[in-house]
């Protein structure tokens, strides 16, 4: 035991035991110990609630639960004897007969000189004071009731307590304490009567629960600090008046005697006084509640004299923090303190005070919100405390702007008159937090009925237009009450929100964007009206009719989607640029728009992405109903016959023409039908790693700070809209259009260009594409082969490559001499109404859908004949073998390729141009990448703005290409099994 340790000596049963005890522990170890849920207000009459073991406990006899309910007290006409005792908190005796009641120590039992109250206790009769004890504390054998000597010099009367005379009140005559009729007595003071009407309402109005009740601390308190205020110019009772107006909202209504009526008369009486610091509408002695009710004064006061204060952002004048401070007030209408805003003054949310702190810098968007328990709240508030918001505006004697309220809940005549436009406004002054006394019915010791709390405080800062020092408007408190009705404190919970704003006129911008929208606008029009024109010359219509209306309208709808996404990604660059880059300027000079001015840009955004999905779909269905027919070039070979025994001549077959060709071709351009010049995946992927692995996303954040990287412990304010969007729309235009260049410049030309090879492969296979887009007007590539034959051997073929790459035989243009081998197409209606009989028999339906099937295929007779009418008749009209069907070669204008259309119409010759470019490509997602790249853009953008997720937005656009593609893949690969009679099983 010397050295402090505990030894066991253990033999061989104590190690049994032990290995026992042992065992005994891990089955303990392993159990779960449960108890129930008690609360105080659980326990009985005759139980308190025991702290410790956290459940209820029987009192001892004669006891009973006390006003706590976490103690037992003595029932009335017993005393206590013993504070420890073994049979319950403390032990109970019964007075004497002789001595009946109970000290007011509870300790001692005592005659009475007069009678017991329901305590049990000794009373005494008005103007009169206890006394149990001598001087030297020992007990009296019988109680004496002394008076208290009201006339002069005196002048006493009893304390609250009842046990000790002081002075009266200073209200009161000066020969004695008595308020004598007519004089009126209320909270301890005497006022002379005819001052102000004893007859006043201490109702507080809850116009959410729609009911009102008669507050026991207005009951109390609300004439008597209105009749010192009025009379005596009691600078407490002042205050105290203000607070119950303030804790009816500011509210006003036709009754005069409410608290807000009263405080109003009060100020009226004292126009003639002179005004606190120059204010007129604080007047002396008398707390500032209002600015007035003249119409217009909320605009006047908000948006007309700047704060004498300038915001920098850097440089030697850098200035971010704003330093606001209070003046607290408790409801009595004592002065506590000054207090600068932060921490918690304001804030209800439990949160660091590096995040708190964040709300106070300027140009930081501060939001914060939470639910706390309405029992905390009762805990935290016991009396409400009242605030008088200022802003340290510097100076040398350290001035202060006194900054307005709104307060949402404030109603005139029963109207809510803040929650419509400024100039309906009632601008006001101090606020509180939680009012949990005010609801207090029977008496200020009861429980609340209601309470009610501030659940919104906003802090709004507007910029001065067109400033060029980072000068600002008075910041306005915006304040939004509610009204809890109590039902369970342990299970009520309220939601709170704190905030700091920060907006500017958008008018200049608005302007500019309409301007810039009206422009753009107008110049889509103008190319709706050309391609709608372009459209009906190469319909070969010039009938304006439904059909016509409805092309113009789906025109539009695209062209105008370009328009406002350039309006919004201009906009959004704007914003991101001019915002951003604050850091680089000297003084504040812009702010973003609040998140009320950015409907109008969501609304542009979402105007753009319909119109865009519009023209997308018009797109895919014309893409999946194209005409298109493969001009087979290759004509049957003879073969000798094997020579019949006894005949003398050798008889010659006619080899068949092969089909692989036909489908090589065909497969091969039924892979083209999807490809694209950016690859989605990779610009998914790319736009997810700057956005969410760089930190990218922070850009967008509502703060003037470009910083991509920001600490944990560090406030991240919410995100804006506007540069959001313009974050994602410019990475995502940015990496595709990198990713167009690579493609084009380098990929294409280094390693792969599958347009130009499909082209090639047409030569080689001896097939012509005819493509018509239109019903008079499309696209051919001329893959006739210069060597005539592509139906032969390996040896031959590469003979024939050979010969090409070294001159040794014709080119592979259509006109002599020429290696132009794609051309746009303006056919007559001759040559259309030719193809259109012919292409009507090649239509078939039903096909075997297994290859084990091709025995019962059903192509008939008709068919074959069909496509072998149709690729006779597309030859003979390619090698001009049909003079009513001839045509042309001629190289386009200009002004044609600019504005998309052709000049001349073809009547008597159909018009072949000349066709470099290979624009038979716009009928495939490869020469549509324009549109898909907006379309995608405007995809991911739309889904991020409406989830506030960049992720969930890449995987429903890679969910969107992948649906589309298929849906493009699908379509298309039927239309070409339709429309070249090539059976689907071979597209592979």
């Amino acid at each position: 035991m010397a050295t402090g340790t505990l030894q066991f000596v253990v033999n061989g049963h104590g190690a049994l035991l032990t290995c026992l005890f042992l065992i005994h522990i891990g089955h303990v170890h392993c159990q779960q110990f449960l108890i129930p849920f008690k609360a105080p207000s659980d326990c009985g009459q005759k139980e308190f609630f025991d702290i410790s073991s956290l459940s209820c406990a029987k009192c001892g006899e004669n006891q009973r639960q006390s006003t706590t309910g976490l103690s037992c007290i003595c029932l009335p006409g017993y005393k206590t004897t013993n504070l420890s005792s073994d049979k319950g908190p403390v032990a109970c005796e019964q007075c004497p007969t002789n001595k009946p009641a109970v000290t007011k120590d509870g300790f001692g039992c005592i005659r009475c000189p007069g009678s017991l109250n329901e305590e049990g206790k000794c009373q005494c009769s008005s103007g009169n004071i206890l006394v149990e004890r001598d001087v030297n504390g020992n007990l009296l054998d019988e109680a004496t009731c002394k008076a208290c000597n009201s006339d002069s010099p005196a002048l006493s009367v009893p304390n609250i307590s009842g046990d000790k005379c002081e002075k009266c009140q200073a209200t009161f005559i000066n020969t004695s304490c008595m308020c004598t009729s007519p004089n009126v007595l209320a909270g301890g003071l005497c006022f002379p009567s005819g001052g102000l009407s004893t007859n006043v309402n201490p109702s507080v109005n809850y116009a959410q629960l729609k009911f009102s009740i008669q507050s026991a601390w207005f009951e109390e308190n609300l004439y008597s600090s209105a009749a010192a205020c009025l009379l005596f110019s009691n600078l407490t009772a002042c205050q105290a008046l203000g607070n119950m107006c303030v804790m009816n909202m500011h509210s006003v209504s036709s009754v005069a005697n409410d608290a807000c009526g009263l405080f109003n008369t009060i100020f009226s009486s004292k126009t003639t006084l002179s005004s606190v610091q120059g204010i007129a509408y604080w007047k002396a002695n008398l707390p500032w509640l209002y600015y007035g009710n003249e119409p217009g004064l909320a605009s006047r006061v908000l948006q007309t004299d700047p704060v004498p204060v300038s915001f920098s952002l850097r440089g030697t004048k850098k200035n971010t923090d704003l330093r606001l401070l209070v003046a607290i007030y408790n409801v009595r209408g004592d002065f506590l303190r000054w207090e600068q805003v932060g921490g918690s003054n304001l804030q209800f949310c439990p949160e660091s005070a590096t995040r708190q702190a964040a709300a106070f810098s300027f140009g930081t968007a501060y939001q914060q919100s939470c639910d706390l328990s309405v029992a905390a709240l009762l805990v935290a508030h016991p009396e409400p405390q009242f605030y008088d918001v200022f802003m340290d505006v510097g100076g040398q004697n350290k001035n202060l702007l006194p900054l307005p309220t709104l307060v949402q809940n404030q109603q005139y005549n029963g109207q809510y008159i803040n929650q419509g436009t400024m100039k309906n406004w009632y601008l006001s002054r101090r606020v509180f937090l939680v009012d949990t006394l005010s609801g207090r019915e029977k008496s200020l010791s009861s429980s609340p009925k209601v309470i009610r709390v501030a659940t919104t405080i906003t802090i709004r800062f507007q910029l001065v237009p067109r400033t060029q020092v980072g000068q600002i408007y008075p910041p306005l408190v915006s304040v939004s009450y509610t009204d809890v009705l109590i039902t369970d404190i342990n299970t009520q919970t309220v939601s709170l929100s704190f905030a700091v704003e920060y907006e500017m006129s958008q008018t200049d911008a608005r302007t500019m964007t309409d301007t810039a929208l009206g422009v753009l606008g107008g110049l889509a029009l103008i190319c709706t009206l050309l391609r709608t024109a372009s459209y009906k010359r190469r319909i070969a219509s010039a009938l304006i009719d439904m059909a016509t209306i409805g092309k113009f309208l789906l025109f539009f709808a695209g062209d105008l989607a370009n328009a406002f996404f350039a309006v919004t990604v201009g906009t959004g660059l704007y914003w991101l640029i001019f915002y951003k880059t604050l850091k680089a300027q000297m003084f504040v000079s812009v702010l973003l728009p609040t998140p009320t001015q950015e409907e109008r840009f969501v609304t542009y955004i979402g105007c753009a992405f319909a119109f865009k999905a519009v023209q997308f779909l018009h797109e895919l269905y014309l893409q999946v109903s194209v005409d298109i027919f493969l001009i087979d070039w290759e004509r049957p070979r003879s073969k000798p016959n094997r020579s019949v025994q006894g005949a003398t001549d050798t008889q010659q077959d006619s080899s068949p023409v092969s089909i692989w060709r036909t489908y090589f071709v065909a497969n091969e351009w039924n892979e083209l039908q999807t490809i694209r010049k950016i690859c989605p995946t990779f610009q998914i992927v790319a736009v997810l790693f700057f956005l969410e692995v760089l930190g990218f996303s922070n850009l967008a954040l509502r703060d003037p700070w470009s910083t991509l990287e920001r600490l944990p412990q560090a406030y991240t304010p919410p995100y804006s809209l506007v540069l959001r969007y313009g974050v994602a729309a410019t990475l995502w235009l940015c990496i595709g259009l990198l990713q167009v260049i690579f493609f084009t410049v380098f990929y294409e030309h280094f390693v792969e260009d599958k347009i130009r090879q499909f082209v090639d492969l047409c030569s080689v296979s001896n097939i012509s594409v005819l493509l018509l887009s239109h019903t008079c007007f499309g696209y051919y590539i001329h893959g006739r082969s210069v060597h005539g034959h592509a139906d032969t051997n390996m040896e031959e073929m590469n003979n024939n490559l050979k010969r090409e790459r070294e001159s040794l035989c014709g080119q592979r243009g259509l006109v002599p001499n020429s290696d132009i081998q794609t051309f746009q197409v303006s056919i007559n209606r001759n040559l259309r109404s030719q193809f259109d009989r012919i292409q009507g028999s090649l239509s078939r339906r039903n096909r075997p859908s297994r290859l084990m099937d091709a025995s019962t295929a059903n192509l008939s007779e008709l068919q074959f004949r069909a496509y072998n009418t149709m690729n006779h008749f597309l030859g003979s009209f390619i090698d001009h073998g049909l003079s009513e069907m001839d045509y042309v070669v001629r190289d386009k204008l200009i002004l044609e390729r600019i504005l998309g259309m052709e000049f001349m119409e073809a009547s008597d010759k159909s018009l072949f141009y000349n066709d470099e470019a290979h624009s038979f490509s716009n009928v495939l997602f490869y020469g549509n990448e324009s549109l898909l790249l907006i379309f995608d853009t405007l995809f991911f953008c739309v889904v991020d703005l409406g989830s506030q997720n960049f992720v969930l937005a890449a995987v429903l656009t890679y969910a969107q290409q992948t649906i589309f593609g298929f849906l493009r893949n699908s379509l298309g690969r039927r239309n070409l099994v339709n429309k070249t009679l090539v059976d689907q099983r071979f597209l592979i």
